[in-house]
């Protein structure tokens, strides 16, 4: 009956280790219902418990950078307004939840995450990489207000203006450009923005940022 009694206590103890979430299964339930847009689920777990910062084992993405990768936008603010959340969280290749929103051109993702004191700048790729990328001038143009970094450097030396010009974005390339980012420098592989507008095929903006180097005196 000792060892019986003993036995039955020993399992409880290990059983107390454990969080009761994992299981119940809660890891799987939580990111497929950030997947899938289900709020009341993911509601329910995060009353239950559920750290809001658990990441997931295919690219460390925490339940808010995979709603905004999935435009899980009923999720996102549950997410956003949870207990403790990380908003500084980064992907094991360093995504963060506002460098995703500003990829996915979500405008009112970044204003949330913004208003909830999002870090605008970071080491390597930035939000104002992202956002200059995806082409949304509008997002390029909150961000620049904010205080990004304008000739911020990923880790192979590519500036925002740089990314907006391989995509021929136009916009995105007068707004960086006017507040002052600087279109001459050059990243590991010897390349400028101007180099990336005429390999792009954007003359416009090949013509635009060399009209402006030649009047500052760089060319």
């Amino acid at each position: 009956m000792r060892r019986l009694t003993l036995a039955v206590l020993l399992s409880a103890a290990a059983l107390s280790l454990c969080p009761p979430l994992a299981r119940a299964g809660a890891y799987e339930d939580f990111f497929r219902a950030v997947s899938l847009d289900e709020v009341q689920t993911v509601t329910a777990l995060l009353k239950r418990g559920f750290d809001p910062n658990t990441i997931e084992g295919v690219r460390g993405d925490s339940g808010l950078i995979l709603a905004l990768r999935e435009g899980s936008m009923k999720v996102f603010p549950v997410l956003l307004n949870a207990r403790g959340i990380d908003l500084e969280q980064q992907a094991r290749n360093g995504d963060t939840a506002l460098m995703i929103a500003a990829f996915k051109a979500n405008m009112p993702a970044v204003q949330a995450l913004l208003a909830k004191g999002a870090a605008v700048n970071k080491s390597g790729w930035t939000a104002l990489h992202y956002a200059a990328a995806s082409g949304d001038s509008e997002i390029v143009k909150i961000l620049v207000k904010q205080g990004a970094e304008l000739d911020a450097l990923s880790p192979n030396k590519t500036t925002p203006m740089m990314m907006a010009a391989r995509g021929g974005f136009i916009y995105s390339v007068k707004v960086l450009s006017d507040a002052g980012a600087d279109a001459s420098l050059k990243n590991d592989a010897g390349m400028t923005a101007i180099d990336f507008a005429r390999e792009n095929g954007s003359s416009d903006i090949v013509d635009g940022l060399t009209y402006r180097l030649k009047k500052a005196g760089k060319l």
